[in-house]
């Protein structure tokens, strides 16, 4: 049976572009670039809360590293190095190299080393921790938010909350829904590009990981002020959500999660801005409704009339 370091060796030691010293000492060396500051992250994945038992191996591998790239562009940084910290039921060498392959696979596509880690015996656990660099004071932070500024979001949130339904049995998507539900449970696409373009122009970011009304509220909490969100303005599910109830679909749009999609404020005078860029991305960005004045995390879901909605929930919060 190959030992741990065995393993490392095999599976986790690639050639590294932009660090001092990579995997294989008792420390990694990296060296940010002059006038920067390091942005760090990390975001634990546990079998049974954050993917079924059964995930595809490679699939999970991508997601693993792709959901801390995520924060990294929250915040417009620019993704350099990761470390993974991983339990593992047993030495499954073809598990263990397919998962890895996908981990790699989206190391490459975002250029990030991969320096270190740590692996032990015990329940499937994933825990990355990325590295970023972003200019000096450049960040986009939560509690940058003003009164009056828009609210946007990129993307299609909900897909990745449909695909679970789907997968628990709670929803029967036709194939072509199911595949685009299912690839943004699996493989989500972390919003570098759009992070970095949005230094300067938005006033307060966060990614879309525990439902676009719970996330939006963290940004509402940090810059204590509240927001109107319009209904009928939200990117709604178009072919992608065929087959399912509507009532679920507005569930997994409005609190889902799991989409890393980039939610962010900015000023009015920034919207031909924020459509040029995208454009420039071939991404979608919505604007979804307005920073108001009121009572720190206070949010409204209103109709066209402009009548308060009721919602069930924001999103998920792990110890609710």
């Amino acid at each position: 049976m190959a030992s741990e370091f065995d393993l490392i060796r095999r599976h986790f030691t690639r050639p590294v572009s932009h660090t001092v010293l990579g995997v294989g000492d008792d420390g990694a060396i990296v060296r940010p670039g002059a006038g920067m500051d390091l942005v760090v992250s990390t975001d634990m994945l546990v079998a049974g809360t954050h993917f079924l038992a059964d995930s595809d191996p490679a699939a999970l591998g991508w997601k693993a590293l792709a959901v801390n790239l995520s924060d990294l562009a929250a915040m417009g940084a620019q993704p350099r190095w990761a470390l993974l910290a991983a339990a593992l039921p047993a030495a499954d060498e073809v598990w263990i190299g397919a998962f890895a392959g996908g981990f790699f696979d989206c190391a490459a596509r975002f250029g990030v080393d991969v320096i270190g880690g740590d692996t032990t015996r015990g329940p499937l656990n994933l825990a990355p921790t990325v590295f970023g660099e972003v200019p000096r004071d450049e960040a986009l932070r939560r509690c940058g938010a003003h009164t009056g500024d828009d609210i946007w979001v990129s993307g299609r949130p909900g897909l990745a909350a449909l695909g679970l339904a789907h997968l628990q049995g709670r929803a029967t998507l036709a194939p072509p829904a199911r595949d685009a539900c299912l690839s943004a449970l699996h493989r989500p696409q972390p919003r570098v590009a759009l992070g970095l373009a949005l230094r300067g122009v938005a006033s307060a970011a966060i990614d879309v990981s525990d439902g676009l009304l719970a996330d939006l509220g963290h940004i509402l909490e940090a810059s204590e002020l509240g927001a109107d969100v319009h209904h009928a303005d939200l990117p709604w599910p178009g072919d992608e959500a065929f087959g399912a109830d509507p009532e679920l679909v507005g569930e997994c749009l409005l609190a889902g999660g799991d989409d890393y999609e980039l939610l962010f404020t900015a000023a009015p005078s920034q919207r031909e801005a924020v459509a040029a860029i995208g454009v420039k991305l071939g991404l979608p960005l919505t604007r979804i409704g307005a920073v108001r004045s009121t009572r720190a995390g206070e949010l409204r879901l209103l109709d066209a009339s402009g009548r308060a909605l009721p919602f069930a929930r924001r999103g998920f919060d792990h110890f609710a």
